[in-house]
């Protein structure tokens, strides 16, 4: 309900908007864009060699545990029960080692997945934004503002970045799994809250451009620009 009220308001406000001249290419949004594309494109790099490094240090623990089992099967009865302490505790530690980076590789898959949800949003903002300059249903202070909006959202999609990065920061920190799991369903949320934002507001928009056209063939016109059916 939220998001449809901002975007009812967004549209409203597109509405009001009229001028006759068309843009020179406006750049709102444009810094931002570089920058969110930028860091995300960074995320994903750190995220790819961390599970990297992972799946080579679950490699090298599970050989190493499977070297311990080996000795421990090769061992008598009566050898097994005097089977050193330092050797218990290494297999323990082995053990617990291996949980433990199993669980962060989880922690890092689904990071990964939030940071593509991002990409998609700059995909799809790109895509769209491109078509609606070249749309000419749309005067040059509707273009202007269709693009300070998409700069918000895509300033607001920055606050993900920082959750993510703030999550893999905790890695080498002090936080509990359960703060750790907390973070990562908010800023999975936030990117969701985003991605419906901008493609409620790109539908919005379509529609505006097919309310406009004048005559059927305008009309198709419209829904072949756009892809729709």
């Amino acid at each position: 309900m939220k998001t449809k009220m901002k975007l009812l308001t967004y549209m409203l406000c597109l509405f009001l908007i009229s001028t006759p001249a068309r843009p020179a290419e406006s750049a709102a949004a444009l810094p931002i864009l570089e920058i969110v594309k930028a860091v995300t494109k960074k995320v994903i790099k750190a995220i790819d060699l961390g599970i990297q490094r992972l799946q080579n240090k679950t490699i090298w623990l599970q050989n190493a545990q499977k070297q311990v089992e080996n000795t421990l099967s090769k061992l008598k009865l009566d050898e097994i029960s005097n089977w050193t302490k330092k050797q218990r505790d290494l297999y323990k530690n082995y053990y617990e080692e291996l949980q433990k980076v199993k669980s962060i590789i989880t922690y890092y898959q689904r990071i990964k997945e939030i940071s593509q949800k991002q990409t998609r949003l700059i995909q799809e903002y790109e895509r769209a934004w491109n078509l609606f300059k070249q749309d000419s249903h749309f005067n040059a202070s509707e273009l202007d503002y269709m693009e300070k909006v998409y700069a918000g959202i895509l300033e607001d999609s920055m606050k993900n970045i920082d959750q993510i990065f703030l999550i893999i920061e905790s890695f080498t920190t002090q936080m509990s799994d359960l703060k750790r799991l907390e973070i990562i369903n908010a800023a999975a949320d936030q990117i969701d809250a985003n991605y419906d934002d901008l493609t409620l507001f790109n539908e919005q928009n379509i529609l505006l451009s097919l309310q406009r056209a004048k005559t059927t063939n305008d009309i198709n016109k419209v829904k072949q620009f756009y892809g729709i059916p």
